[in-house]
């Protein structure tokens, strides 16, 4: 590479003609379904990856740290995919990147048989290898949001972009749940008597391969019927090191240098409460993989109808300003209120589920509500504080930003879960919250473009 601009391979007419040929909006679709069920596999892993580590007797910190494993080696690997991108192609790379899924997820399925056969003394260093390879292939969205700019005119792409995004959602609210049907007793039961011996049954490995043999669907369906469109001419995407230099001049800039360290601090406090919660919820409710996954799916459904449905009508009423510190002024009380919420005497109990999951559930329910307030606000005010021919370089910051706080965020939790106590991530989750506010009170009123705009 000689420029700073990449230099597209030809194109045969045909291959011109494949996206026209089919529609733009088939095409869309076709991309939506193949992030969704990508993003699907990725969801089912949610609830399972924190208990699989313990499994094999790591504690709280080093499961932590397999959690941040992934988003420190897909920081480092998206820059690389997204220059293989620009100069073989989408498609290529988009099957790529479905591959890995499928070799990372039947890693971690097998784990436990893998790792003796290596010399390792139990499954965790297949686990955290497999991770790291996920990451490294999990430039798939960043590949997807350009194959949506190849092929839509400027004035469709946030729409097409919007259902990329729709899709990232969506994978997961229903990958949890398929997660928690798939290791329930019951299924495994069945499983036992349908699966040969061989193949390893239990509530950590069955998620894993559902995952694994949904990935590998997708790679079929991206095979035979998604096409390479034409590509345009792009900038090739900043190394690992170019991305923290601008991570840090855009921190240092006068006009979204706040917004955007609000945005990073945000995404820190909501990793490392995600990374913990489920070893919060196993160690004091000795909740397993289908109750966990229950319990993640009615957060990302909180999560997902805010999104979806009421943000429009809040931001149109209030403006992104406004919901933006409500959004962070929830969390600061519900971030903090998680780990004392299992003790709420005064909770009864409802059904089948105890005192202590009810509680937890109506404190996720205003946290989650706070989380979608806050994520879509902040991601709105620093594009409209953006040049417009710099929208693209601001999502490329919050997208750096939120990679580098989840890869910091669980294992600075996952440490003070061990080190000092296992309420102390939850607090200091909560507290982080009030530099936010402080953030959004320096930004100037007259800085905040109107939504109209």
């Amino acid at each position: 590479m000689t420029s700073g601009l990449s230099q597209p391979t030809a194109v045969s007419d045909d291959e011109t003609d494949a996206v026209a040929g089919m529609g733009r909006r088939r095409v869309v679709g076709t991309l939506f379904l193949v992030v969704f069920i990508d993003l699907l596999g990725f969801g089912i892993l949610i609830p399972v990856i924190p208990l699989y580590a313990k499994f094999f007797g790591a504690n709280e910190f080093v499961g932590s740290l397999l959690i941040a494993t992934y988003s420190l080696f897909q920081f480092v690997g998206a820059p690389i995919l997204g220059r293989l991108s620009d100069e073989r192609g989408r498609r290529p790379v988009l099957l790529l990147s479905i591959t890995g899924s499928v070799v990372a997820w039947t890693l971690f399925g097998v784990a436990g048989e893998l790792g003796p056969l290596l010399g390792a003394t139990n499954g965790l260093v297949v686990l955290f290898a497999a991770r790291a390879f996920a990451g490294a292939m999990g430039g798939n969205i960043a590949t997807a949001n350009a194959y949506i700019a190849d092929i839509t005119p400027p004035s469709e792409r946030a729409k097409g972009l919007g259902i990329l995004g729709a899709a990232f959602g969506l994978g997961f609210v229903f990958g949890p749940a398929i997660s928690g049907i798939v290791s329930s007793p019951f299924a495994l039961d069945v499983l036992r008597d349908l699966l040969p011996s061989v193949v390893p049954v239990t509530e950590f490995t069955i998620p894993s391969f559902t995952a694994a043999a949904l990935s590998a669907a997708n790679l079929g369906l991206a095979f035979v019927v998604l096409p390479e469109p034409r590509r345009r001419e792009t900038s090739v995407e900043a190394s690992a090191g170019s991305r923290l230099r601008q991570l840090y001049d855009a921190v240092t800039a006068p006009d979204i240098g706040s917004l955007v360290a609000a945005f990073f601090l945000a995404s820190f406090a909501f990793s490392a409460f995600e990374s913990q919660f489920i070893f919060l919820t196993n160690d004091q409710l000795g909740y397993g993989t289908t109750a966990n996954a229950i319990l993640l799916t009615y957060i990302g459904v909180v999560i997902a109808i805010v999104q979806g449905g009421l943000i429009g009508p809040l931001t149109d009423r209030f403006g992104e300003y406004r919901l933006a510190l409500t959004g962070a002024a929830i969390q600061v009380v519900t971030l903090a209120a998680v780990p004392f919420s299992l003790s709420w005497s005064f909770v009864p109990s409802i059904g089948p589920v105890d005192s202590g999951g009810v509680a937890l559930a109506a404190v996720s329910t205003p946290l989650a509500f706070g989380n979608a307030l806050t994520n879509v606000s902040l991601n709105a005010l620093v594009s409209l504080n953006a040049d417009e021919d710099e929208q693209g370089g601001a999502f490329g910051l919050t997208q750096s930003a939120a990679s580098l706080a989840r890869t910091f965020g669980p294992a600075a939790a996952g440490l003070l879960y061990v080190a000092v106590a296992y309420w102390t991530p939850f607090v200091v989750a909560g507290v982080l919250f009030v530099p936010i506010l402080v953030l959004l009170g320096r930004v100037a009123r007259a800085q905040v473009r109107p939504a109209t705009e």
